[in-house]
């Protein structure tokens, strides 16, 4: 694994956490992976991870796990260490003061290097079945008794999924550019923008680019990865979407349901959500009717799976289909209970050839060419292709009718284009003031609420960054089987708090919900500089990533439309 010290890495932390500054940090970044050119998934570690992004699992130590293995390291009672974290609040800096005090009293002091830390971080990971707890305070504690201060500190976030020094996927990407094409920086950001939407593996992309430009475009499909999907901008009108995805363009259903990309590798089938995440367990009856209904060895699938009530023939809102997504038992019940409709509205991949750089025109005859068409299991997406504007407003009117969400625009004659692109799709639903956000930090309730995080405050996205334009606190439910329940909320956050303080903790950026707002006006509250009014859940959206959540530019239009019809505050 090579004899780098950890402490370079810590150095490298420490410096991006002295910045705020994005150029600064990518930089910084640049000049280390000069280091570990040998290594390339050591890049890994720069995000508090220890492996690619496509693979979702986290290193998902508790608190409690890890103050037991700081008390089993340095031999101080748990009780002595509670005490500290209560004051302090961050069992990162509690590692470092007891670690440095370790290494002062004694004379011995052993190198902890990248590789023992990488190996140990990825057992620690991997460690299933019995005794696993115990295995777990032993590997934790053995690079805690290694480790200097600093050291003991970062080692202690990375396991936490606190690592705080803000290094976003964007910065790692123009840090690769930097260092392997500093005189193509700009050109050559956007074509590893691609190759990692492929690829969602930064230690790939980082080993192709040190290879040079042509390796980058051999980094493909890999059946049975999950991949970034095409990702829609807002239509405003019917005007707007022609003029986004250009005349005549493809007008489909936008239906209430969740994202899943199939993929089948002769045998087997692997069901991914647009966030990364795995659900083949979750959803066995979509594998059987994908079996039984789609022609091919090896393909790849672009869907939307919607939910409907089997008693009434009616579609069902996304909010009665979500619980199936996070659920692993009583599988055949929620099957029997939530059953679910397949529409297939691209292909990605078929027998052996991927359909990437393939128009959308023909991509589309090869689904309509794969599938047999089975009443509420699978079909292909309801679509039309047309210029005409009359056609394409009756055309929505009935989908609405149908209680679809709105429609979809797209444009015919160009490949498939991961994440937000425009020119590509775009949808259009009935004017509605509800935005994706997620949250970044709660408040404990009051009275019936008491113990519980049930105010959040929700951000918008700026780039690489994060935004707040309000807290919400009314629109879940009060019991689970109503709906997510401000109880399901709060054993969601906590293991996401990185900081706290009175009544108010700090929350890992990971939970996205949609959120109904009267307006949104300025505000010097939130460093949006927006605030929305009267703000409320409609949904949690466990099918999306931070990738999909409203951006500032939205908050801003929004903002304006409000100034435009001259709405009072």
């Amino acid at each position: 694994m090579g004899e780098m010290a950890y402490s370079e890495f810590v150095e490298v932390y420490e410096e991006l956490d002295e910045t705020t500054k994005r150029l600064e940090k990518e930089k910084i970044i640049a000049k280390f992976l000069h280091k570990i050119k040998k290594n390339p998934e050591w890049i890994y570690l720069l995000r508090g991870r220890v492996v690619p992004d496509w693979d979702v699992r986290e290193i998902g130590i508790s608190d409690q796990l890890t103050i037991k293995a700081i008390s089993f390291a340095f031999g101080i009672k748990d009780v002595e260490i509670y005490k500290s974290y209560r004051k302090i609040g961050d069992l990162g800096k509690i590692a470092e003061e007891f670690a440095g005090k370790k290494k002062q009293s004694t004379l011995f002091h052993s190198k902890l290097s990248v590789g023992k830390v990488f190996d140990n971080l990825k057992k620690i990971m991997d460690i299933q079945g019995k005794g696993t707890v115990g295995k777990k305070i032993g590997l934790i504690a053995e690079l805690l008794g290694m480790a200097s201060g600093k050291e003991a500190k970062y080692i202690v976030r990375t396991l936490l999924g606190q690592l705080r020094v803000g290094v976003a996927e964007g910065i790692v990407r123009d840090a690769i550019a930097e260092c392997c094409f500093p005189d193509e920086k700009q050109e050559m950001s956007e074509k590893l923008d691609l190759a990692y939407e492929m690829s969602n593996d930064f230690a790939t992309l980082f080993s192709a680019a040190l290879k040079g430009k042509k390796e980058l475009d051999k980094i493909g499909i890999v059946l049975g990865r999950p991949l970034s999907v095409m990702l829609a901008v807002k239509a405003e009108d019917i005007e707007d979407g022609f003029r986004i995805c250009g005349k005549p363009c493809a007008i489909e259903d936008k239906y209430d349901g969740f994202r899943v990309v199939i993929n089948k590798m002769g045998k087997e089938f692997k069901l991914f959500t647009r966030r990364l995440e795995d659900v083949t367990k979750q959803f066995p009856d979509v594998i059987k009717v994908v079996r039984e209904n789609v022609k091919g060895e090896n393909f790849i699938l672009d869907s939307e799976v919607v939910g409907y009530d089997p008693k009434t023939g009616r579609y069902r809102p996304f909010e009665a289909i979500s619980q199936r997504i996070k659920r692993k038992y009583d599988i055949d019940k929620l099957e029997k209970d939530l059953p679910v409709e397949i529409n297939v509205f691209d292909v990605l991949y078929y027998n052996g050839k991927s359909l990437m750089t393939v128009p959308f025109r023909e991509r589309r005859k090869i689904v309509e060419k794969i599938i047999h068409i089975t009443k509420w299991k699978i079909r292909p997406s309801n679509f039309m292709i047309t210029d005409d504007e009359k056609k394409v407003k009756a055309f929505y009117e009935d989908a609405l009718r149908r209680g679809e969400e709105g429609i979809m625009f797209k444009k015919l004659d160009v490949g498939y284009q991961q994440g937000r692109r425009v020119g590509y799709i775009a949808k259009m639903k009935p004017v509605t003031k509800e935005l994706d956000l997620v949250i970044t930090g709660a408040e404990y309730g009051s009275g019936k609420r008491g113990g519980l995080l049930t105010s959040y405050i929700v951000a918008c996205r700026e780039g690489d960054e994060f935004l707040n334009v309000g807290m919400v606190s009314s629109g879940l439910k009060e019991k689970s089987e109503m709906g997510t329940s401000f109880s399901d909320m709060d054993k969601m956050l906590r293991p996401l708090i990185i900081e706290k303080k009175a009544k108010f903790v700090k929350v890992r950026p990971k939970i996205v919900v949609s959120v109904t707002y009267q307006n949104i006006q300025k505000s010097p509250s939130y460093n949006s500089r927006y605030a929305m009014r009267f703000p409320r859940i409609t949904n949690y959206r466990p099918d999306r990533s931070t990738k999909d959540i409203a951006t500032l530019g939205e908050i801003k239009r929004e903002a304006e439309r409000k100034s435009e019809r001259g709405e009072k505050g």
